[in-house]
């Protein structure tokens, strides 16, 4: 079976405790995730974030059809960076970090996820076809709501790219 990589970076003119303020707070995951994955926060989310800490949502990754998922926040150093782990979902492994990094202007964010895809031969087929494109939207979507609510650096654009490793 694959294993996929996910890298998204984007800089945004706020200061590290503003983006740490948000990206830790799993409430604002719905603002920066499309409307029409019908995402909903189940339980997990009534405290600050803690190492540990599980979160359930539902989410609606192909129209009419929910899907629950549970993530654990597995390591974190306030103000730096976390690591989410599905730890039930659509996916045999989503292993997620998120870094904080200052830079000149504001800060740089990057998004590292390595994945793999359940159901063998029929998981990696629909990879190019599926699930390709939807991550593609979810993280452009993503980039465009952070840019709305916050801004951008002139000449800093974002990257996005998924590969195989």
């Amino acid at each position: 079976m694959k294993l996929y990589r996910l890298l998204a970076t984007q800089q945004l003119p706020i200061t590290p405790e503003e983006a740490w303020n948000f990206l830790s707070n799993p409430e604002n995951l719905q603002k920066i995730t499309p409307a029409r994955m019908g995402f909903q926060i189940l339980s997990g989310a009534d405290r600050p974030m803690y190492a540990g800490q599980i979160i359930q949502y539902n989410v609606s990754p192909i129209p009419g059809i929910r899907a629950r998922w549970v993530s654990e926040i597995t390591h974190m150093e306030p103000g730096f960076y976390f690591v989410d782990e599905q730890r039930f979902g659509p996916y045999s492994l989503w292993h997620h970090k998120h870094f904080i990094k200052k830079v000149d202007g504001g800060v740089l964010m990057e998004d590292i996820v390595d994945y793999k895809l359940p159901l063998g031969m029929i998981g990696s087929l629909s990879h190019p076809i599926f699930v390709r494109k939807q991550l593609t939207e979810i993280f452009r979507h993503r980039e465009k709501a952070l840019t709305d609510l916050f801004g951008y650096i002139p000449g800093r654009p974002a990257t996005f790219t998924i590969e195989t490793i």
